[in-house]
């Protein structure tokens, strides 16, 4: 026998172990050749005499295993195989219950099976120690964590995770792990009854090897003609509940979106109904189904794919040695000038908080030190290491302190003079080598570059609020700026542990100037006479984190209308011309109404910044004509919302505002949360709708609602070639090796 990922050695008691080890790997994944080796094992263990038992543990530090490799098992992201469909089927069918026969098999072996978990074990890797009879876990290890993420990128457990779960601890406390991904600490595990035994890490294999001598004949638990279900199988009055009521908790949480999660809860439902070998064979014909599904495919690239690569600089300009960060500026104490410090500092950057007033510093330094007592409180941070991070940020007034710098990042309030000025303040100190950095959200970077003396080295660098929580920087070349420059920004946002994406100058950008088309397709639709609440449920349905009136009132009505009377201006228009620029203009102008930071905008908000209700004289300026909404209407607003934002992202394509398919994804979704379950923008219209039905349907409602639907010439050249965005816009990595 033969293995590559797992070595196998017997001791004299005829105890084997099983040590999961893939070489060259920091952390065992279950790939094709370790699912092999597993099986040889599994068949070993059976069919050996001398073998009285196993343990199954990893050679690894970094922990058990942290599941299958999803690069094997969704990295096309797209195609699927040609020929018979019934074939196509079948054999995805046996692919998928490969797993489940293997692991039915070590845990029907007839000779105890035990898992010593020394960290990590997610997705595959805990469905391995489910299926063994007694399952040991590191009490010294804090990062040990047990859990089925694979909800979190649209997939459902394939090995055995949705039925053997449920019956070591009932459906009702499965569900926050099969559903929504959730993970358990050893102490939880051990609790709820999924871990059996906590020890020292160093003890693991010596215990687990003792519980296999003294119990010869065990087997699983739902092996045994008296088991029952925890909380009752399905058809009993109490698994009834349950399921009716998760029914419609799951409904509520993901507005059908998800075909994951309907998936799970349905294997769930159908496999406790009947003996293991039937349900282990549902499991994998949901599974197949569900990795089938466009979103599947399409969150598996973006949420875990994708974001992997550009979390680790996969875009990053070749050719230039890392950039170390040993000294930052911020310039503006504001919010989000203080964010930004303080996600340096817990990166352990040295900074520097500048501002006009010492009060003012002191005060963006505040911020940091919320946080940090947060976390001391909740555990979250030791108070030694939280007085070093707060030692790290020195706020002052004086820009002699910008000397010796590596970075600087002005993140003053969105004006241009105001910015140039600051620009020319900070460069009388700044080394000739260091970054100049400017956060902002719209303001072109080429135009604020014209304030510098070394317009190769500024670069736009868009943080998004609140900083310490939002994951994304959208990094912003102007027309001098150099890949030099734009690899040492990504060099810093790395190092804070954001992931970056580089777009090229435009005003909006490209995540501000899409993200504007929602709010305003939602004030389009108010002011055709359609109901608010009905607006903002199907936004809400469509899967944007808020309804667009919400989101209007989050980004400041009165900074919209700013901006669109600018926008409107440079177009030699008047804003209030257009039926949108009228209602935001009477909204914040007559009702004084600007939005959550004033406590009332298209919403009243209590005490807590919480949406109480909707404006209710909103009918006073528009007369609402549209108060149901059939189906019909909820699947034709839904293509409103979501075909107006992936139209001016093409549009962005063709003007050369965006170059790479993964970036904006990336973006769409950590920027403004375009609908996840999509994969993102591109992953919308290659894979849920494909580029010809887009064309055709955006053409449709070009003619019913406005030329701001028409498809660019991109699109209908993608269609005719039958192209994808990530084909036609492949990774910038992908390029280059091509």
């Amino acid at each position: 026998m033969k293995l590559e990922t797992f070595s196998l050695d017997v001791d004299a008691d005829g105890i084997a172990v099983a040590t999961f080890d893939v070489p060259g790997r920091s952390m065992n994944t279950l790939t094709a050749r370790a699912i092999q080796d597993l099986s040889a094992i599994a068949d070993e263990v059976g069919s050996n005499a001398t073998i009285k038992g196993l343990v199954i543990t990893s050679g690894k530090t970094s922990g058990f295993c942290a599941g299958a490799d999803l690069g094997e098992l969704g990295g096309g992201s797209g195609g699927g195989e040609k020929g018979d469909p019934e074939a196509q089927l079948k054999a995805a069918f046996d692919r998928s219950f490969q797993m489940n026969k293997i692991l039915r098999n070590l845990e029907t072996c007839k000779k105890p099976v035990a898992a010593a978990i020394n960290g990590l074990a997610l997705g595959g890797g805990l469905e391995v120690t489910l299926a063994c009879h007694y399952r040991i876990a590191s009490n010294d290890n804090p990062k040990l964590q047990l859990g089925l993420p694979e909800a979190k990128v649209g997939l459902m457990p394939g090995g055995g995770g949705t039925q053997r779960l449920p019956r070591l601890i009932g459906a009702q406390a499965a569900a926050p792990f099969l559903l929504q991904g959730e993970s358990m600490t050893a102490e939880q595990a051990k609790s709820l009854g999924v871990i059996h035994e906590l020890a020292p890490t160093a003890q693991l294999v010596g215990r687990a090897k003792e519980w296999v001598k003294a119990n010869p004949n065990a087997k699983a638990p739902w092996d045994d003609a008296k088991f029952k279900v925890p909380g009752g199988n399905p058809n009993s009055q109490g698994g009834s509940t349950v399921f009716t009521f998760g029914s419609a908790m799951l409904a509520k949480q993901t507005w059908g979106n998800y075909p994951a999660q309907k998936h799970i809860l349905s294997a769930v439902y159908e496999g406790l109904s009947v003996p293991m070998d039937a349900a282990l064979r549902i499991e994998s014909r949901y599974f197949v189904k569900t990795l089938m599904t466009p979103e599947a495919k399409g969150m598996i690239r973006s949420l875990f794919l994708s974001m992997q690569d550009l979390s680790k600089g996969a875009s990053r300009p070749s050719g230039y040695p890392t950039y170390e960060i040993k000294k930052a500026i911020v310039i503006g104490a504001g919010l989000m000038g203080a964010g930004i410090a303080y996600v340096q500092a817990k990166a352990g950057i040295p900074t520097v908080l500048l501002d006009v007033s010492q009060e003012s510093a002191d005060k963006g330094k505040d911020y940091s030190r919320k946080i940090v007592d947060k976390d001391v409180s909740r555990g979250k941070m030791s108070k030694e290491k939280g007085e070093a991070l707060l030692a790290l940020i020195t706020p002052s007034t004086d820009y002699t302190l910008v000397k010796g710098a590596d970075i600087v990042v002005e993140a003053v309030f969105e004006n241009s003079e105001l910015k140039a000025k600051v620009t020319a303040q900070i460069e009388e100190h700044l080394g000739e080598n260091a970054v100049m950095g400017t956060n902002t959200s719209t303001l072109p970077i080429t135009g604020l570059a014209k304030a510098s003396k070394r317009p190769a080295n500024f670069i736009g660098i868009h943080f998004f609020s609140p900083v310490e929580r939002m994951g994304l920087v959208e990094i912003i070349m102007g027309k001098e700026t150099t890949q030099e420059t734009l690899a040492k920004t990504m060099d810093y946002v790395l190092k804070i542990k954001k992931t970056p994406v580089a777009v090229n100058d435009f005003r909006g950008f490209y995540t501000s100037r899409v993200f504007g088309t929602y709010p305003e397709e939602g004030m389009t639709m108010l002011s055709e006479g359609i109901a608010p609440a009905i607006i903002e449920n199907v936004g809400r349905m469509a899967g944007m984190p808020m309804g667009p009136l919400e989101v209007s009132d989050s980004v400041g009505i009165d900074t919209m209308l700013k901006i669109g009377r600018e926008s409107a201006k440079a177009a030699g228009k008047s804003y209030e011309q257009n039926p949108v620029g009228d209602v935001v203009a009477w909204i914040v102008e007559s009702q004084n109404r600007v939005g959550r930071k004033a406590g009332k905008g298209f919403y009243d908000y209590n005490e807590a910044g919480k949406p109480s209700r909707l404006y209710p004289d909103l009918g006073k300026k528009i007369e609402v004509k549209v108060k149901e909404c059939p189906p019909e209407l909820k699947v034709e607003l839904t293509k409103r919302f979501l075909y107006r934002q992936c139209v001016e992202v093409a549009r962005c394509f063709e003007e050369g505002v965006i170059t790479d398919a993964r970036d904006a994804d990336i973006g769409s979704i950590l920027a403004w949360g375009f609908a996840p379950y999509s994969g993102g923008v591109c992953s919308y219209m290659d894979l849920k709708v494909g580029i010809k039905t887009f064309v055709e349907e955006c053409d449709r409602l070009a003619e019913a609602y406005g030329e701001r639907f028409r498809p660019n010439t991109l699109l209908r050249d993608m269609a005719a070639k039958g192209q994808t965005f990530y084909s036609r816009f492949p990774p910038k990595d992908q390029k280059a090796a091509a």
